[in-house]
Parts: C-alpha cells; structure tokens; sequence
C-alpha cells in the first residue's frame, strides 16, 4: 500500500505531533509499505529552521525508509494569533499546489491540529482520487478558544464550520481518544466512520534506564528528589501551578523541579521563576529527541499539567505513555480520561488540575516514601507494555487504512484498543 501523510510536524522537531506521525510510518515502512511524509521545513516551536534545513518550495530527504517532502511555509513562532495563522494557511495552500507533484499513492492521511493540515487531506484526495482519513489529535477550534488564544466570535463560528464540514466530508475519521468521539459525531461524522486510535509508546526508546549521574551533577540535582515536566510550555499546560508548587516547597532543599522544553510560555514561566527566586526549579530549553529519555532517567516524578477546562478532560497528553515507558511514577493535573486511564494503571498520583497545593503534597509524599515511586513506576510499564506498544498500534491503524482502501470498512463501533475494566 502507498500511504500519503500530511503532517505540520515532523522530525527533527520533536513534538507529539511529530513523534507519532514518524512512530506510524517507520513502522509500516518496516511492513514493506511505501510512506511519504508530507510536511514542512523543522522550525517549532520558535519559527526557527533547525541547523541543515532551508524554507524551500519543494525539498526531499529519507527518514528510516519514510519519504519527506517538505514544502514552503510562512514560518511563525508557536504564539500570537496573526502570524500563526499565516502558518498553518500557508500549509494548507502549499499542500494543495503540490498535490498534483506527490507520489502515486491509494491514501491520504492528514492530522489536525493545526486544523488547516487536517483540510488539507481534502484537495489532496480530490485531485489525486484517493480516500481521504482524518486524524483528529485535539478538538479544534475549541481548545485555542479554551486557552483564549482566540475570542473573535465570527471567526471561531466560521471554524467550527470548517469543523463540521470536514467530519462529514472526510471517507474515515481517526480520534486518539474515546472522549473525542461523541464531539465528533455531534458534529456530523457518522458513528461508523470514527475510529479510536490512541497513543502509545516506543518501548525500545523509552524504557527504565539508570539516572544519569553526570547529568544530574551537572544540573546541580544531584542526590535530590526532581520532579520533571517535559514537554511544551504552552497556554494550554497551566505551568504556573508548577512555579507556585515550587514555592511551596522552596523550603525543602531535597526537593527540585525540572522544567525541559520550548513553547510559546517559555520566557514568561522563565522570568517568573527569577522574579519569584526559585532556586529550586531548573530550566532547560527544548532537548533533541534523542535525549529525551536521559532527561525522563533523571526525574523521580513526571508532571503532567493542564489548565482546569472540560475540553482538556477529552485529552490523554502523550507523555503520560511515555513517562509509563520509563517506569517514571506521575504526578497528573488532567481530570478526565486522563486520569480514568492513570488510575486503571495505578501508575500514580491525580491531583486537581491548577492546585499548587495538590501538586506539591504529592511530589512531597513520593519524596517521603521511596519505595512508593518505583511500585507506581512498575505497574505503568507493565501497563503500556500491555495496551499501548506503538508497534501494536501501528499495525491496528495500518489495517484500518487497508480496509479504507479496499472500501469494506464494516460498520462496526470505534475499535477499542483498551478494553475497559
């Protein structure tokens, strides 16, 4: 099968987005079908091109056996409204001029957010006669509008239109969560076309590995407890719980918070910290992918934050998979399927979202007791190991496409890849 992909993200960059999409296809290029990744020229989150790369028209290089082809952009910082969507509409323009360009190929898959790449499947599978999927990764427009990214009433009308356009449009429907799935259909899929595809985890990258000494020497951390996020610092992640949680804690000198990441909130979360002088809280700019696991190795505790809304209670943030991949024990701010998944696996602490208080007598009470971090940290790698293997689910998704394909897709509920309890 030849599987056209459309993807705003795409490594280098390292996003989730990004690690998905390339998690996917390295594997089905490994069943000895033909991928072509079509995306753009590495620049988030800063709208900077990574080192190698030129904003070309039209550029192509081979990743493990998956096709690229980066196309022009309007290249934009992750933040601000204006030229951000300048970004995501120069996407959806290059995209379609190139269709008639790209590969021969019998699918075309394209992931939104950003919304404007998920449409973008639509020209694509119309000029090139191919079913179109669209795999939704958050509900949008709703969670720009949740975080106030955007407030003009017309505009987020107009979107939603968008929106609901594309559900009745698009030939099936990939949603990485159960709780997407009645939006979806409210908003004019019909039930049988959506399919639950969750995310999971590369178990041969993320796996428990020993605490690097050096590393930790190097970041002053050495010999205390480190409470990590890892991850983008957006509007949506509510990071100033984990400033303030610090605080609170600022006088427990065996305690340290690990911030890693780049996002559109970065430099105001950074000066934050100076201002409130916190020695205790550590940041570091977005790291390779490479060397995401040695800073997983490095934390006691993975933090996983979202700010309070019922949008984000639709939400599974896929670091929690990857933090259980490591046998990291979490500390979660995400009520919801969040949390309905962490405590099916028992693999940490719930707190309420946006409560530093919460969230610091967690990180205290893993730090108190020793052995209770390791027992969470166990469980969550059994679990993933169990139902979410990125190698499990790319052969389901795989499938699905070939059934699209062959246009005998059964009419038969979302496919649950986590049997409920």
């Amino acid at each position: 099968m030849r599987i056209l992909f459309l993807s705003h993200y795409f490594p280098p960059e390292v996003n989730a987005p990004a690690s998905r999409t390339y998690e996917h296809a390295k594997h089905w290029v490994r069943e000895g079908h033909e991928v072509t990744v079509v995306t753009c020229a590495p620049n988030h989150p800063d709208g900077v091109l990574y080192e190698g790369y030129r904003n070309r028209l039209w550029q192509r290089e081979t990743i493990d056996g998956i096709k690229v082809v980066r196309l022009w952009t309007f290249l934009a910082p992750n933040k601000g409204f204006g030229r951000r969507s300048a970004n995501y509409l120069s996407f959806l323009s290059s995209a379609t001029c190139a269709a008639p360009l790209l590969p021969e190929a019998d699918v075309v898959v394209a992931t939104s957010p950003q919304f404007f790449c998920g449409l973008a499947g639509f020209p694509v599978r119309t000029l090139r006669r191919i079913p179109w999927v669209l795999e939704i990764r958050d509900l949008w427009p709703e969670s720009i509008q949740t975080v106030g990214a955007m407030e003009n009433r017309s505009a987020l009308r107009f979107l939603q239109s968008l929106e609901r356009w594309a559900y009745r449009r698009a030939d099936h429907i990939v949603s990485v969560t159960d709780s997407f799935v009645p939006h979806i259909v409210g908003a004019g899929a019909r039930r049988e076309k959506v399919t639950v595809i969750k995310n999971g985890v590369d178990l041969t990258q993320f796996h428990p590995t020993t605490p690097d000494s050096a590393l930790l020497s190097e970041l002053g951390l050495a010999g205390k407890f480190v409470a990590a996020y890892i991850g983008t610092h957006g509007m949506a992640h509510g990071l100033d719980t984990v400033l303030e949680a610090a605080r609170l804690l600022s006088t427990t000198p065996d305690i340290a918070f690990l911030l890693v990441g780049g996002g559109a909130d970065r430099e105001r979360l950074l000066a934050r910290r100076d201002a409130m002088g916190l020695t205790n809280v550590v940041m570091l700019e977005q790291q390779p992918k490479a060397a995401i696991s040695r800073f997983w190795a490095a934390a006691n505790a993975c933090l996983i934050p979202l700010r309070r809304t019922d949008t984000f209670k639709t939400v599974i943030p896929s670091k929690l998979f990857e933090a259980m991949g490591m046998a990291v024990p979490i500390v979660l701010g995400v009520d919801g399927e969040s949390r309905a998944l962490l405590e099916r696996a028992e693999a940490g602490i719930y707190v309420e979202p946006e409560n530093p208080a919460a969230l610091a007598e967690a990180v205290s009470n893993l730090a108190r007791n020793p052995a209770l971090g390791p027992t969470f940290g166990a469980r969550g790698r059994a679990f993933v190991e169990r139902f979410f293997d990125r190698q499990s689910l790319a052969l389901r998704y795989l499938e699905l496409l070939e059934q699209v394909v062959q246009g005998r897709r059964s009419k038969e509920p979302a496919v649950e890849l986590t049997p409920s309890r």
